[in-house]
Protein backbone atom coordinates (compact mmCIF):
# COMPACT_ATOMS: atom_id res chain seq x y z
CA UNK A 1 0.00 0.00 0.00
CA UNK A 2 1.67 3.49 -1.09
CA UNK A 3 1.24 6.28 1.07
CA UNK A 4 -0.99 9.40 -0.02
CA UNK A 5 1.08 12.18 -1.37
CA UNK A 6 0.96 15.22 1.29
CA UNK A 7 -0.76 18.54 -0.20
CA UNK A 8 1.32 21.32 0.28
CA UNK A 9 0.08 24.78 1.51
CA UNK A 10 0.01 27.26 -1.16
CA UNK A 11 3.85 28.63 -1.62
CA UNK A 12 3.91 32.05 0.54
CA UNK A 13 5.50 34.83 -1.27
CA UNK A 14 8.64 36.32 0.32
CA UNK A 15 6.99 39.19 1.88
CA UNK A 16 4.45 37.09 3.35
CA UNK A 17 7.07 34.38 4.70
CA UNK A 18 8.72 37.30 6.48
CA UNK A 19 5.55 38.99 7.91
CA UNK A 20 4.09 35.87 9.35
CA UNK A 21 7.46 34.88 11.24
CA UNK A 22 7.36 38.52 12.52
CA UNK A 23 3.94 38.05 13.92
CA UNK A 24 5.14 34.74 15.05
CA UNK A 25 8.28 35.91 16.66
CA UNK A 26 6.54 38.98 18.22
CA UNK A 27 3.21 38.32 19.31
CA UNK A 28 0.29 39.08 18.31
CA UNK A 29 -0.16 42.02 21.17
CA UNK A 30 2.57 43.92 20.25
CA UNK A 31 2.38 42.58 16.38
CA UNK A 32 -0.80 44.69 16.55
CA UNK A 33 0.13 47.82 19.07
CA UNK A 34 -0.47 51.06 17.14
CA UNK A 35 3.17 52.27 17.75
CA UNK A 36 4.75 49.48 16.03
CA UNK A 37 6.50 50.42 13.56
CA UNK A 38 5.41 53.44 13.13
CA UNK A 39 5.43 55.54 9.85
CA UNK A 40 2.61 56.00 6.92
CA UNK A 41 2.17 52.87 5.24
CA UNK A 42 -0.30 52.40 2.50
CA UNK A 43 -2.62 49.04 1.65
CA UNK A 44 -3.18 49.02 -1.89
CA UNK A 45 -5.85 46.39 -2.78
CA UNK A 46 -7.60 45.72 -5.98
CA UNK A 47 -10.10 43.99 -6.97
CA UNK A 48 -11.91 41.65 -10.14
CA UNK A 49 -15.16 41.13 -9.56
CA UNK A 50 -17.22 37.88 -10.41
CA UNK A 51 -19.26 38.17 -14.23
CA UNK A 52 -22.27 37.72 -12.46
CA UNK A 53 -22.05 40.55 -9.85
CA UNK A 54 -24.45 43.13 -10.65
CA UNK A 55 -23.42 46.95 -10.75
CA UNK A 56 -25.25 47.85 -7.63
CA UNK A 57 -23.58 44.86 -5.75
CA UNK A 58 -20.73 46.34 -6.70
CA UNK A 59 -21.37 49.64 -5.63
CA UNK A 60 -22.40 47.99 -2.14
CA UNK A 61 -18.88 46.50 -1.99
CA UNK A 62 -17.68 49.85 -2.48
CA UNK A 63 -19.83 51.67 0.00
CA UNK A 64 -18.76 48.82 2.54
CA UNK A 65 -15.18 49.08 1.81
CA UNK A 66 -15.23 52.83 2.29
CA UNK A 67 -17.25 52.65 5.67
CA UNK A 68 -14.25 50.61 7.34
CA UNK A 69 -12.60 54.21 7.46
CA UNK A 70 -15.41 55.37 10.30
CA UNK A 71 -16.29 51.21 11.34
CA UNK A 72 -12.64 49.88 11.67
CA UNK A 73 -11.92 50.49 15.71
CA UNK A 74 -9.51 48.77 18.07
CA UNK A 75 -11.40 47.88 21.94
CA UNK A 76 -10.34 51.20 22.89
CA UNK A 77 -12.19 52.84 20.19
CA UNK A 78 -9.46 54.60 18.57
CA UNK A 79 -9.43 54.02 14.44
CA UNK A 80 -6.65 52.03 12.83
CA UNK A 81 -7.44 53.63 9.84
CA UNK A 82 -5.76 56.92 8.56
CA UNK A 83 -7.83 57.05 4.98
CA UNK A 84 -9.24 55.06 2.33
CA UNK A 85 -9.50 56.25 -1.09
CA UNK A 86 -11.12 54.33 -4.07
CA UNK A 87 -11.65 54.26 -7.71
CA UNK A 88 -12.35 52.34 -10.73
CA UNK A 89 -9.19 51.15 -13.41
CA UNK A 90 -9.18 54.11 -16.17
CA UNK A 91 -5.70 53.18 -16.89
CA UNK A 92 -5.52 52.61 -21.01
CA UNK A 93 -1.51 50.73 -20.71
CA UNK A 94 -3.50 47.21 -20.74
CA UNK A 95 -1.42 45.93 -17.71
CA UNK A 96 -4.29 45.86 -15.33
CA UNK A 97 -4.76 42.17 -15.48
CA UNK A 98 -8.50 42.68 -15.30
CA UNK A 99 -8.68 44.49 -12.14
CA UNK A 100 -11.65 46.99 -12.19
CA UNK A 101 -11.99 48.51 -8.60
CA UNK A 102 -8.65 49.99 -6.30
CA UNK A 103 -8.74 50.96 -3.06
CA UNK A 104 -6.09 52.19 -0.79
CA UNK A 105 -5.54 52.42 2.74
CA UNK A 106 -3.59 54.12 4.85
CA UNK A 107 -2.41 53.41 8.24
CA UNK A 108 0.14 55.46 11.01
CA UNK A 109 1.68 52.26 11.45
CA UNK A 110 2.33 48.56 10.67
CA UNK A 111 0.71 47.78 13.52
CA UNK A 112 -2.13 49.59 12.67
CA UNK A 113 -2.02 47.49 9.37
CA UNK A 114 -1.78 44.36 11.09
CA UNK A 115 -4.26 44.65 13.59
CA UNK A 116 -7.01 45.76 10.26
CA UNK A 117 -5.66 42.79 8.51
CA UNK A 118 -5.93 40.41 10.80
CA UNK A 119 -6.49 36.84 9.30
CA UNK A 120 -4.98 34.94 8.28
CA UNK A 121 -1.76 36.45 10.10
CA UNK A 122 -3.58 37.40 13.28
CA UNK A 123 -5.85 34.89 14.16
CA UNK A 124 -6.82 35.75 17.80
CA UNK A 125 -9.73 37.79 17.40
CA UNK A 126 -8.76 40.19 20.37
CA UNK A 127 -6.35 41.56 18.26
CA UNK A 128 -7.63 41.98 14.72
CA UNK A 129 -10.33 44.41 13.53
CA UNK A 130 -13.86 42.10 13.48
CA UNK A 131 -15.10 44.85 11.00
CA UNK A 132 -13.35 44.34 8.47
CA UNK A 133 -12.77 40.45 8.99
CA UNK A 134 -16.33 40.79 8.68
CA UNK A 135 -16.18 43.15 4.94
CA UNK A 136 -13.74 40.32 3.83
CA UNK A 137 -16.36 37.10 4.25
CA UNK A 138 -19.23 39.78 3.00
CA UNK A 139 -17.42 40.87 -0.29
CA UNK A 140 -15.86 37.01 -1.12
CA UNK A 141 -18.80 35.65 -3.09
CA UNK A 142 -18.80 38.79 -5.49
CA UNK A 143 -15.09 38.85 -6.13
CA UNK A 144 -13.06 36.74 -8.97
CA UNK A 145 -9.96 38.17 -8.42
CA UNK A 146 -8.33 40.92 -5.16
CA UNK A 147 -4.33 41.53 -5.78
CA UNK A 148 -2.65 43.19 -2.15
CA UNK A 149 -0.06 45.19 -1.89
CA UNK A 150 1.57 47.27 1.10
CA UNK A 151 4.60 49.43 1.24
CA UNK A 152 5.54 51.99 3.85
CA UNK A 153 5.63 55.97 2.39
CA UNK A 154 9.60 57.53 1.53
CA UNK A 155 9.49 60.70 0.92
CA UNK A 156 10.03 61.65 -3.05
CA UNK A 157 11.78 64.24 -3.56
CA UNK A 158 14.85 63.82 -0.97
CA UNK A 159 17.78 63.02 -1.79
Amino acid sequence: MSARPVLAAPELSKAAQQIRNEAHITGAARFTAPDFKPGLVRHMVMFRFNPHTTQAERNEVTKRFIALRHLSHRSDGSAPVLSIETGPQISGENADIGLEQAYLVTFRSEGDRNFYVGRPIVTDPRYFDPAHDAFKAFAAPYLEKVVVFDFPVEASGQH
